[in-house]
């Protein structure tokens, strides 16, 4: 339900993975206007997974920086400094919503997957074997139908939330004014500018068409004049910055009250919520759209699991285990972000200068505060280390641990076959046990080629050799020897990679002992019990 960018994602990654959906969608249209306009590099990430990154590329501008202004003086500008997080896509993607779900909508057609407009859920009951739906139609009508999982990305308002009783706890704080608008101005369009001004904190975002999406914190009166509106907001960026700048006529204006909420849990019997259906909280960070992409993609391949009969239902309960801990981190810092974005006062304007002049000059303070920042806020420290499907113990090896993600690659890593090898083989909706054969092991290719035979409906194994080339798909030619490096794969190794990119497992050595502890977390079922997959709503 709800064909915003989340059950866009959710759907897409779905049929991707061979499970027929339904996708439904109260309103009678697509927007025309944006909330979310910031993605962030994980997000990229998992937008290359699903071959759409480029698509989205085109469609946006590129964020490589951070400029702090007050009262008409440039603080500081940080460069987004991604060396101690290795990723291809090493800048946010400031990309509006409209857009975001244009790219969607195109490739779920492709797919064959029309969005139901005009589509209201009305009514729900669930057992433990299906949903039945009742649907209102745009003619006045209704449909009812019985499906066997149902999955909420119905937003803030989420009806499907609602009906399963599930509480959105948490805190409204203040209220914020929002507009997109055409800007005249000396800035670079390749940062985000924080400005600090007598009357209040502005925010000032480039897009991809000329036009900035503009943020006041304090003056958030609008009398629905927005030649006026353009006018102040010129009128106070032109002092916090010092120089000159013209806006024309906001195409968009918003009052947005940042608040800080989320349900307890994520799943109840055979429905699921993911998105603002399941948390909602301040813009400050760009990070609502950015979560509820990733929950798409964590829910999507074990629903697909389940669905396709390959595991019990039991893997669900993971979404929940592993999504909710970062929901509540997400809406911690984004309150934290929110406060501080706001702050103003006598200390702060006396400090501020001084704190950033040190960032500025000191290399060790700066990738530190750099860290911390890009961290949280790009995703690509997200693991899932001590979720319920990471093994605890000794992993062997130097690479990435259990709940890391696998892609840490940059451009330069792309000199031979083996990264760009294995990055496509990550384009694939399926599992890859990544193994170095071992010449003195025979029990290694042994084991390797059992799970081929026991799980190859999903799995994926892929040898990583010296080899410098090799047509052979099953092959991650290493003839640098790179890729074994970084994974930490000596011969015999062996990681358990997950369809979203995550290390589920790995050891020093690949036997059946092993693989089979490795794989008990997700409650696989007999594959000869394999079924043909049902349709979603």
């Amino acid at each position: 339900m709800g064909a915003g960018p989340v059950g866009l994602a959710a759907a897409h990654e779905l049929v991707r993975r061979g499970v027929a959906v339904r996708l439904i969608e109260a309103r009678g249209e697509p927007v025309a206007t944006s909330r979310a306009i910031a993605t962030h590099p994980r997000t990229l990430e998992l937008y290359d997974q699903m071959g759409l990154v480029q698509a989205m590329i085109k469609r946006g501008q590129e964020i490589r920086a951070f400029t702090l202004f007050q009262d008409g003086r440039r603080l500081a500008r940080l460069d987004a400094d991604y060396s101690t997080m290795p990723t291809r896509f090493p800048f946010t993607l400031a990309i509006e919503q409209t857009a975001t779900e244009d790219v969607f909508r195109g490739a779920l057609a492709d797919l064959g997957v029309p969005v139901e407009w005009g589509t209201r859920l009305e009514h729900l009951e669930q057992d433990d074997e299906h949903v039945a739906v009742t649907l209102g139609r745009p003619d006045g009508s209704t449909e009812t139908l019985s499906v066997p999982w149902l999955v909420g990305c119905d937003g803030g308002h989420s009806t499907v939330r609602k009906i399963l009783d599930l509480p959105l706890t948490g805190e409204a704080q203040q209220t914020w004014l929002l507009a997109d608008a055409p800007m005249t101005t000396d800035l670079p369009p390749n940062s985000i500018y924080w400005v600090r001004t007598r009357g209040g904190t502005l925010m000032a975002v480039p897009l991809a068409d000329g036009r900035w999406r503009l943020l006041d914190t304090a003056d958030v009166d609008y009398d629905g004049d927005p030649d006026r509106l353009a006018d102040r907001f010129a009128r106070k960026l032109s002092y916090g910055i010092g120089a000159a700048v013209r806006i024309g006529t906001p195409t968009w204006v918003s009052r947005f009250t940042a608040q800080q909420r989320m349900v307890p849990a994520m799943r109840v019997g055979r429905c699921l919520v993911a998105g603002d259906a399941a948390h909602v909280h301040s813009p400050a960070s760009g990070q609502g759209m950015n979560t509820g992409i990733q929950e798409a993609v964590n829910l999507s391949w074990k629903l697909a699991m389940v669905v396709d009969g390959h595991a019990r239902p039991e893997l669900l309960d993971s979404y929940s285990a592993e999504r909710v801990p970062v929901g509540r981190a997400l809406l911690d810092s984004a309150r934290q972000a929110t406060r501080m974005i706001e702050l103003r006062s006598r200390f702060t304007d006396l400090a501020l200068p001084v704190i950033f002049g040190v960032v500025s000059r000191v290399a060790p303070v700066r990738r530190r505060m750099q860290r911390e920042m890009l961290g949280g806020m790009s995703g690509l420290l997200l693991s899932y280390a001590t979720g319920s499907l990471s093994p605890s113990g000794d992993h062997g090896g130097t690479g990435p641990r259990p709940g890391a993600r696998v892609c840490e690659v940059t451009e330069a890593d792309l000199v031979d076959g083996g990264w760009p090898a294995l990055l496509a083989a990550l384009r694939t909706p399926r599992w890859l046990l990544l193994v170095a054969p071992d010449t003195a092991d025979p029990g290694v290719g042994e084991t390797a080629r059992h799970a081929e035979r026991a799980h190859g409906a999903w799995l994926s194994v892929l040898r990583v050799t010296p080899d410098a080339a090799s047509a052979d798909p099953a092959v991650i030619p290493d003839a640098g020897g790179r890729v074994g490096r970084r994974l930490g794969l000596a011969a015999g190794g062996w990681l358990l990679v997950r369809p979203d990119g995550y290390v589920l497992a790995r050891g020093r050595s690949l036997t059946r002992e092993a693989l089979t502890g490795a794989l008990a977390p997700l409650r696989l079922t007999d594959t000869a019990d394999v079924t043909e997959p049902a349709s979603l709503t």
